[in-house]
């Protein structure tokens, strides 16, 4: 096989991770379409349901299509040596309990501080992701990718103007995130969906004596069901999944910064879908952090032509 067949052939293999980081904050970008039909609903009851119904429906698809891969992964599980085996354990309730906090903190950072904090907490989770990551897991960047954090931390602060007081709130969400995709870089010794649903499970088992207390009425309209389902479906399930793939073959810092895709989308819906008013310092803002998604992805979108004849 020549260098160029081989280059080939790993970019084919690389391209899978980005396109599967790509699509869960692409997704996550529409979320907003599916939950704006369920304003009238307490946004606890809401995360109560979407993560019960996620271990349910999770559970299900387990159980009835994936009992093969169930028993294989118990069979390699059983074949791990003991300190691989306590890291699995220890880095799967760990991305359970991360998981967790990211939820709870953002209710209480929309329902107690202020929407702008949450929206804030985003854009800072893709700097805190690349910091993390340089520092615990040694990923390298290239001086291109540092430029690009350097113009995205700006675009940032222009947007966390007139909101300093909703820093520390921001920043508390966004490490919970960022902290759940580090720990979940190296968690590689069971099958992802699985994991995923051992950690919603423990999700659902660490929320549910709150429930009695903070949940409403039941709901008893149809519609709430099948907004539920898509949210579980499409905006819970499937882009945490995607999130964990990609993390198999491409660093967290590039998982982080593919986030951005998330809240470009949900201010492009503001204003195109909800006709919401925008500011030049906002404009001005999602620009540049446009320009930092593309450079920081600039290996990936702009390759080097290799010589086919080597």
């Amino acid at each position: 096989m020549s260098i160029f067949e081989r280059n080939f052939t790993r970019n084919m293999i690389a391209y899978r991770y980005y396109f599967a980081a790509f699509t869960a904050f692409f997704i996550w970008g529409f979320f907003g379409l599916a939950l704006k039909p369920l304003a009238d609903y307490p946004s606890l009851d809401i995360l109560f349901y979407r993560i019960f119904f996620s271990v349910v429906i999770m559970g299900f698809l387990n159980l009835l299509f994936r009992r093969t891969i169930l028993k294989e992964n118990r069979v390699n599980f059983k074949l791990l040596p003991e300190k691989l085996m306590r890291k699995t354990i220890v880095l799967t309730i760990t991305g359970a309990i991360l998981l967790s906090l990211n939820w709870f903190v953002f209710i209480y950072v929309v329902n107690h501080i202020s929407l702008n904090a949450a929206s804030l907490a985003y854009m800072i989770c893709p700097i805190l992701t690349t910091v993390f990551a340089f520092f615990i897991l040694k990923e390298k960047l290239s001086n291109w990718q540092w430029i690009a954090v350097f113009i995205s931390c700006i675009g940032c602060g222009l947007l966390s103007i007139d909101h300093l007081e909703d820093i520390f709130f921001s920043f508390i969400v966004a490490a919970t995130y960022a902290l759940y995709l580090i720990s979940q870089r190296n968690n590689n010794q069971i099958d992802k969906f699985l994991s995923l649903t051992i950690q919603l499970t423990i999700t659902a088992i660490m929320i549910l004596p709150f429930y009695p207390k903070y949940s409403g009425v039941v709901p008893d309209s149809a519609l709430f069901y099948i907004y539920l389902l898509v949210i579980v479906l499409f905006f819970t399930i499937t882009p945490l999944f995607l999130n964990l793939y990609a993390l198999k073959g491409i660093n967290s810092s590039t998982v982080g910064i593919m986030m951005y895709i998330n809240p470009i989308i949900n201010f492009s819906i503001a204003v195109i879908v909800f006709n919401e008013s925008v500011t030049l310092l906002q404009m001005v803002s999602y620009f540049l952090i446009f320009v930092a998604v593309i450079i920081f992805n600039e290996k990936l979108l702009f390759p080097k032509q290799s010589n086919p004849f080597d």
